[in-house]
């Protein structure tokens, strides 16, 4: 018999309805009657968190932070006492916590804030006596006792924060899909579903628009070097496992593809070229926290220059605002924003030793008459901005010219 201690999260498409919840709970047993300790986060059932938040915003379009982490965190308490009452009825003793009540402590950002550390006394005397763990994901409680969230796809970020915290043998997130595929498998149907992948190749896929993790997530794992093993919560096949360093002998070239219709263009003109201008723009968002993504700057001719850069757009308007008064304070011409753009990205730990991955990224774009507005490159990704209406267009464009559908790429 096992003695594992192993932590799962399960996603909102998991525990969709009453009959997801059950399945859920079947899964479990399995794991429970192998004589392992199993600690579960859950999220919230299906679309709960976005209906909350549009329920929200039909009261107050501008709602307190503070109040929308206290109503968006119910979903996920709904969720784990649903759970905690399939298990008992299989003869499982269960208990469900919130994050508050097994310490998962934060600081006092709203919709946003980040783990500080996790009490762990509680949940180890659960295990002890031998029920299974579930705790509501996406939630803590911060140093001033308000209940606090910890951004979209925050149950990932709680499952891998336990999983370091209880020294876990085992961290398995269940999602809708069998695993990390090389494109997005809705729009690229002969995406192939990668056996293995690093944290850095996650990470740069997380940020560039791949939905299936949590990036912040993956940056905890890194950090403490926990592997992460994404499977499907609705088949028992493999999914993909996430780690430090892959098995390969040699790394594919380039691994994955991502696809972000996420984020918008600001462009500010006449730009007075001389030190410390890009620090006062990029310090004054920093400040309101906005996250800036690529940045192009125009080689000045006429001691000004215009300076683009993509943001998230969400934060589309309140970055419009801040720019246009960086514009009057410090001379620039007029602010422009564009939110009729797409980001496509290519990924891959061996991008670093093959010279040639971005002339033939950018050929292949030629080729089908795709225009690239704004690159940004680094060890292991190149992503280019492109229009909207090209974004998927180039997303097949790129996966072909690859050849990611083919079998040596995803790791088997």
């Amino acid at each position: 018999m096992s003695n594992k201690l192993i932590v799962q999260k399960y996603g909102g498409s998991s525990l969709t309805n009453i009959e997801r919840i059950k399945n859920t709970a079947a899964r479990i047993v399995r794991y429970a009657k192998g004589g392992n300790r199993i600690v579960v986060v859950v999220s919230a059932m299906g679309d709960t968190t976005d209906e909350l938040v549009s329920l929200a915003k039909k009261i107050n379009l501008n709602p307190s932070e503070r109040e929308v982490d206290m109503l968006i965190s119910t979903g996920e308490q709904i969720s784990s006492a649903l759970l905690a009452m399939a298990l008992h009825k299989r003869g499982f003793d269960a208990i469900s916590f919130t994050g508050h009540q097994v310490g998962i402590i934060t600081d006092t950002y709203h919709t946003k804030a980040k783990i500080l550390r996790i009490e762990t006394k509680r949940i180890k005397k659960e295990l002890e006596s031998g029920r299974i763990v579930i705790v509501a994901g996406f939630q803590g409680i911060s140093t001033t006792s308000e209940i606090t969230t910890l951004g979209r796809g925050g149950s990932d970020l709680s499952a891998v924060a336990l999983a370091v915290s209880l020294k876990a043998d085992l961290c398995e997130i269940y999602t809708d899909v069998e695993g990390i595929y090389s494109a997005d498998p809705k729009i690229v149907p002969e995406a192939k579903k990668l056996a293995y992948l690093t944290f850095d190749e996650m990470l740069e896929l997380s940020s560039r628009g791949a939905g299936v993790m949590q990036t912040r997530a993956v940056e905890v794992a890194k950090k403490f070097n926990i592997p992460l093993y994404v499977r499907s919560s609705f088949n028992k096949k493999k999914g993909t496992v996430i780690m430090k360093k892959t098995p390969y002998i040699e790394e594919a070239v380039v691994r994955g593809i991502a696809l972000t219709e996420n984020e918008a263009k600001i462009t500010l003109c006449n730009v007075p070229d001389k030190p410390g201008i890009a620090a006062r723009i990029f310090n004054e968002l920093a400040s309101n926290d906005i996250n800036v993504d690529m940045i192009v700057q125009n080689v000045s001719h006429k001691r000004t220059t215009d300076v683009s850069f993509t943001v998230p757009k969400e934060t589309l308007l309140k970055a419009v605002k801040i720019s246009e008064r960086s514009a009057i304070s410090i001379g620039i011409g007029e602010v422009f924003s564009d939110e009729n753009i797409a980001k496509v990205s290519l990924v891959g730990v061996g991008m670093k030793s093959h010279p040639g991955v971005a002339a033939k990224c950018f050929s292949a774009l030629a080729k089908n008459k795709i225009n690239i507005e704004m690159i940004s490159t680094s060890e292991i990704s190149i992503s280019c901005v492109v229009r909207k209406e090209s974004g998927r267009k180039a997303l097949k464009v790129l996966h072909l010219a690859f050849e990611l559908s083919k079998e040596k790429n995803n790791g088997k």
